[in-house]
């Protein structure tokens, strides 16, 4: 029975492990701008249809939308200043 309840937790603590280390990822800096913001300038760009996804990757934030014509743009936007990169 012991060696059932060891077994469980050193299942639980290796799948618990990805879990743990995504509370490490970076944040935006304290005097970045509005996530709301930079998606406004997003949807003020020609032929925007809508926002398929948005990621917080190596200190940036990249949108990926489609337009009007159904192309998949990626733009990659640096978070204090909301210009693109």
């Amino acid at each position: 029975m012991s060696r059932l309840v060891l077994v469980a937790c050193a299942a639980s603590l290796l799948a618990a492990g990805p879990v743990l280390a995504a509370d490490d990822a970076p944040l935006p800096p304290p005097n970045a701008k509005k996530l709301s913001e930079i998606i406004a300038k997003v949807e003020q760009r020609d032929g925007f249809r809508y926002v398929k996804e948005v990621d917080w990757d190596n200190g940036a934030y990249t949108v990926t939308y489609y337009t009007s014509d159904k192309a998949k743009v990626e733009v990659t936007y640096d978070p204090v200043t909301g210009e693109t990169k």
